[in-house]
């Protein structure tokens, strides 16, 4: 089913690949959890539990999904920085009900599907700056070892007076949005935590350049158990188990809300407009967030060849993994809608997977067993904390480096948006955002150096979308 002679792969090495991808992708079910059951209010209240189990649901079919039918070792779950998107624009600043945006998510992923299906998505692939492609590992690269960065817990942030708002009455509870005084720095690496962390930064690297084998997984394991020992790894396995039954009671109630609450979108004239100006601001960000990951880390790794890239728009249907897994996101976002959670995207840290061995369908198909599992086990999956999960993605994104020596940086016309994509990426968090700007300025430079014929059709399409997608995100 998933060749693994011809990939070169064993059925060991894909199911510690998709352990250890599992074990870096656990925390979005409860990360996801909070951040969406915010949207509840005491009239209309969004159940964690049932989201709980959404997520595990969703993360378990799109990552089988991606499994069986591209063959290809990604991971997917509900995307971060989409739920915050569902939870504090939709819901929050536009006043939309959470059953509204799951409608809005629904959507979303049927216009990417409609999208995919067309061929679009293989020309928009096509019409990429060959500069542009290589910058999108590194972007990713650079993106994911900030998120290890940060979840490892060695950076602290300094907000000047008056440049942050605050969502909420309680500092304790209130979510912070700084402006741009807030200034990052080291953390003094003092206490059980950082030291830890810092110690499985290191381990990770030295059992990775020793080629141990499941170097990677071994430190996971290893500092999970180690930070159990100092008190800083939980289960409460009580505490679930005992709600688990009131959770699927809730999920009863949440199921299908997508569907049903379509009509509501467009009841309300002065809002219809809003409505759609929102579904479109879902469906880009899921979009080229799924397209960038999967182009980028595909590239960036040797899991898809720069001639099968390159001809995904010559070949009809889908007929290569690549182009293969380019659909399941669409598929997986209405899916998980269903059952209610925010959009389901392919997760790059699907990379630790993929730097621990894994090659083919069968890593994603163990990932998405142990998501179904964690519907039961969802403590045990928690109780991994991101001090032993975050080095991976370190390591990780020092291996995706290497396509920035693909890039020509002595032509500016290429070098120049490259180099912003790359920057743009882990400075905005957000994967969209820098292939954006990254697009704009190439078509921009293009234009001004009178070049507009070398300009593909479809990249200026996707420029001018990308224009006002943000002008669309101001006025909002």
């Amino acid at each position: 089913m998933f060749k693994l002679k011809e990939y070169g792969a064993n059925a060991r090495t894909e199911i510690i690949a998709g352990l250890t991808l599992f074990a870096a992708m656990a925390y979005i079910i409860p990360v996801n959890a909070s951040i969406l059951g915010q949207t509840g209010t005491p009239d209309n209240p969004f159940p964690v539990g049932a989201i709980i189990l959404a997520t595990c649901i969703a993360a378990a079919a799109g990552s089988l999904l991606m499994a069986l039918w591209a063959n290809v070792p990604y991971g997917m779950a509900p995307g971060m920085g989409l739920n915050a998107f569902f939870t504090f624009t939709v819901v929050f600043a536009l006043g939309f009900t959470w059953q509204q945006a799951l409608a809005m998510v629904f959507l979303s992923g049927v216009i990417d599907l409609v999208v995919t299906a067309t061929g679009i998505r293989k020309h928009i692939v096509a019409s990429l700056p060959k500069a542009l492609r290589s910058a999108m590992g590194v972007g990713i690269g650079l993106f994911i070892a900030y998120i290890g960065i940060k979840d490892a817990g060695l950076l602290s942030f300094t907000s000047d007076p008056g440049t942050y708002t605050m969502l909420g009455d309680d500092p304790a509870t209130a979510t912070i949005i700084a402006g741009a005084g807030a200034v990052p720095a080291i953390v003094a690496i003092k206490g059980a935590v950082l030291i830890l962390a810092v110690v499985a930064i290191a381990l990770t690297i030295i059992l990775y350049v020793m080629k141990v084998p499941g170097a990677i997984l071994i430190s996971i394991i290893v500092m999970t158990i180690v930070a159990a020992f100092f008190g800083l790894a939980h289960m409460d396995w009580g505490g679930y188990i005992g709600t688990l039954g009131q959770s699927f009671k809730d999920l009863g109630g949440v199921f299908g809300q997508s569907v049903t609450s379509i009509p509501s979108l467009f009841s309300d004239p002065s809002k219809i407009i809003l409505a759609i100006a929102t579904i479109f601001a879902f469906s880009m960000t899921g979009l080229f967030d799924e397209l960038g990951t999967s182009l980028g880390l595909g590239r960036a790794t040797g899991i898809f060849s720069e001639e099968e890239i390159d001809d995904v728009a010559k070949v009809k249907g889908f007929h290569t993994r690549f182009a293969r897994s380019l659909v399941p996101p669409s598929i997986a976002t209405m899916f998980g809608s269903l059952f209610g959670t925010s959009n389901t995207t392919t997760y790059v840290e699907s990379s630790a997977g993929i730097a621990a061995g894994g090659k083919t369908g069968m890593t994603a198909a163990t990932t998405g067993v142990l998501f179904l599992a964690s519907i039961v086990l969802a403590p045990l999956a928690m109780a991994v904390p991101s001090l032993a999960t975050a080095p991976a993605l370190i390591m990780v994104g020092a291996l995706m480096i290497r396509p920035v020596k693909d890039i020509d940086w002595t032509d500016m016309e290429a070098s120049i948006p490259a180099f912003l994509a790359i920057a743009v990426m882990p400075f905005a968090y957000s994967i969209t955002t820098g292939i954006a700007v990254g697009v704009i300025f190439y078509c921009l430079i293009k234009l001004f150096r009178g070049k507009l014929k070398e300009i593909h059709p479809v990249l200026a399409v996707i420029a001018l979308l990308f224009v006002a997608y943000f002008v669309n995100m101001a006025l909002a």
